[in-house]
């Protein structure tokens, strides 16, 4: 019997440690092919809508299980991924290069934005700058004013944090936007974008998401779907190619 139990306890720390070692970042929502391009090293691109479509798994870092709350409590009606894997080898100080660009604000103005509805260039935000800013207990909060159009000035709450190993930038709007002064689409702290990065194993993981929760309004959905999904998405994969 006592051998019986011993041979229990050891198969049960085997079966943690395997777990362990094969545990991913990403859920079920991620495709074999999904899965495939990022491991390969290319930037994935996902419009999702929903957080219930988010592929992102709890329990990486305090980091991540406070973005999977956060977009949850959010509820957003638009939601996008943006999601790379890079080799630590070669990219030891990837979190600080990422945080040098997250935290120059000002060069956010004139980020390339191709426009799908005319198909044209644009800048995704025409001008980009700090109100205020101060140091926190593991790194920056920041309140920026930032003109995008077709909503005007977005009063941007942004935090960024670090640990060893981890970074997360978190911003989010403090005003009231509006398309083209026609109609409110965005109320207070209802816009969210997110660039998560942690270590996985050998890999870096670049975790972007966006995600918006506003009305969907007869004849004008598919126009503001666009145009804040494509915005999203156009700022995360460009600070990617940034790093």
């Amino acid at each position: 019997m006592k051998l019986i139990k011993k041979l229990f306890a050891v198969l049960s720390v085997l079966f943690v440690a395997g777990t362990a070692l094969f545990a991913t970042p990403f859920n079920s929502n991620l495709s074999k092919t999904d899965l495939e391009k990022v491991n390969s090293g290319e930037i994935l691109i996902k419009k999702i809508n929903f957080t219930q479509n988010m592929c992102l798994n709890e329990g990486i870092n305090p980091f991540g299980d406070k973005l999977i709350k956060v977009y949850h409590k959010l509820y957003p009606k638009y939601l996008a991924e943006i999601i790379q894997k890079r080799p630590v080898e070669g990219n030891e100080d990837l979190p600080e290069r990422l945080n040098e660009i997250l935290v120059n604000i000002s060069d956010y103005a004139g980020i390339p934005y191709f426009s799908e509805r005319t198909q044209s260039w644009w800048d995704l935000y025409t001008s980009a700058s700090i109100v205020e800013e101060k140091d926190t207990e593991n790194g920056k909060e920041i309140l920026a004013d930032i003109e995008m159009e077709p909503f005007g000035t977005i009063k941007q709450q942004i935090f960024i944090e670090k640990e060893e190993n981890t970074l997360l930038y978190d911003s989010i709007n403090l005003n009231k936007l509006s398309y083209y002064d026609k109609f409110d689409c965005v109320w207070p702290k209802k816009m969210k974008m997110s660039i998560f990065l942690f270590q996985d194993g050998e890999n870096w993981v670049l975790y972007g998401i966006g995600g918006v929760n506003a009305p969907r309004i007869p004849f004008f959905t598919e126009r503001i779907d666009t145009s804040f999904i494509n915005r999203i998405k156009t700022f995360c994969n460009y600070i990617f190619e940034q790093i």
